[in-house]
């Protein structure tokens, strides 16, 4: 077998897109397992940009398939505006595309209660992004109310599986929002009848198909999606996502077992950002703060928010370093720190006059951590054209000793900047 995993290991948008882009040429298929499309990758291929949310990296690479499991929940008409975006730019997609039967739809009756559900929690919000994954994921789990891609392109049972669940959501909303707006049925029924025919010809069993391309000795990447401290089980719950997003959701969503994963990657930022609700113990709502989102460009690649930023906080990373299994690190950004002159580096939080370095359970614990700093001197050297670990700044490379002894993994890749060619590959020297 010949697998490899990206995961994040931060609250997300960790700079994956471009290691999952730097190591498809080195692989066959690129799988995406878990998420929707309220998560997003930013990749540069061939002089363009390209956001990409519920496709693989992959797609972009002329003769690799990508594979869409069971995991992963799918508003089918985001789908395919994405794919049409890339074969519009691109005039096709060269390599198969397959979509798990087992993957859940998201319907507008998903994104209508997840909002009115939003509204309720008032200033408690979780931060959602409004596009209906969680509550499609609830319906997952709840069973009565959910279709998946094998059922949405079975036509002669679609009709009256829409009818029967919009019947019951409009009672349901009607019971959150007296002001809610109806759902038409047979207004959703003829929309999603128009993108199951385009669908179809890619839906098939992912599982199966992956099982036999790694017993033919396939190379299989695996492209998380968000971060391993929003993980549903694993992270800073209730602000989390709704599905396994640390390494702990490969097997459940692809139905591969970890096992077959020869190297798994994690991927951090030099630094630490957060979307949205939730404790963060070393944010800087400052004028560093926001030195660094200018610096790094730190709005949503989906919603264009602007993300919470601070120090690297090696208590958090660490803990998801260890629940995904990481075998090394990928450190990305590391130039947006270049114009600081002095840095700093959370190694323990100090909890009730306790210091530790393990991360809390409990909400209302990270919320009274308090950051034990490590500082460290900037290099105020532009470093974006370095492409050997030992031309770095020895205060870059210092500081990279340092994430590394906190983490306690090797950092195998070091980015300096967006393009491929901005990345030190430090096991070749």
């Amino acid at each position: 077998m010949s697998a490899t995993s990206v995961i994040g290991l931060q609250w997300g948008d960790e700079a994956k897109g471009k290691i999952v882009d730097l190591l498809t040429e080195d692989h066959d298929i690129v799988v995406r397992y878990q998420g929707g499309n309220n998560a997003g990758h930013t990749v540069k291929f061939d002089g363009q940009t390209y956001k990409l949310s519920l496709l693989p990296a992959g797609i972009l690479r002329p003769g690799v398939d990508s594979v869409v499991t069971g995991g992963v929940v799918i508003n089918p008409r985001a789908f395919l505006e994405e794919l049409e975006g890339i074969t519009d730019r691109n005039g096709g997609i060269d390599g198969d595309l397959l979509i798990s039967s087992r993957a859940h739809v998201v319907f507008p009756w998903h994104i209508a209660e997840e909002a009115v559900l939003e509204r309720g929690l008032g200033g408690e919000k979780i931060g959602t992004t409004m596009r209906g994954i969680g509550t499609c994921y609830r319906d997952k789990a709840g069973r009565a109310h959910a279709i998946r891609m094998g059922d949405l392109v079975q036509l002669d049972t679609l009709r009256s599986r829409v009818g029967s669940i919009t019947e019951h959501k409009n009672r349901v909303l009607a019971a959150l929002d007296p002001d809610a707006v109806p759902l038409d049925a047979e207004k959703i029924f003829e929309e999603y009848r128009g993108y199951a025919e385009r669908l179809v010809p890619y839906v098939t069993d992912t599982t199966t198909h992956l099982h036999k391309a790694l017993a033919a000795g396939r190379r299989v990447l695996f492209e998380g999606a968000q971060g391993s401290l929003l993980d549903i089980d694993h992270g800073t719950f209730p602000f989390v996502t709704s599905s396994n997003s640390s390494g702990a959701g490969i097997h459940s969503g692809s139905g591969v077992p970890e096992r077959a994963i020869d190297r798994m990657i994690g991927v951090v930022k030099a630094y630490t950002t957060r979307v949205g609700g939730g404790p963060f113990p070393t944010e800087l709502d400052n004028e560093v703060g926001q030195h660094i989102r200018d610096e790094g460009n730190e709005y949503g690649t989906v919603t264009g928010r602007p993300r919470r930023c601070g120090w690297f906080d090696a208590v958090a990373t660490g803990y998801g370093a260890r629940i995904s299994g990481v075998d090394c690190l990928a450190v990305m950004l590391l130039d947006v720190l270049s114009k600081l002159d002095e840095l700093q580096v959370c190694e323990a939080y100090e909890i009730d006059g306790e210091r530790t370095t393990d991360f809390p359970g409990q909400l209302e614990e990270l919320a009274a951590a308090r950051p034990v700093l490590r500082t460290l001197p900037g290099w105020n050297v532009d470093i974006t054209g370095v492409r050997r670990l030992e031309d770095l700044p020895s205060q870059a490379r210092a500081y990279l000793d340092v994430v590394a002894e906190l983490i306690g993994s090797p950092i195998d890749i070091v980015s300096v900047g967006p393009d491929r060619e901005q990345t030190i590959m430090v096991s070749r020297g």
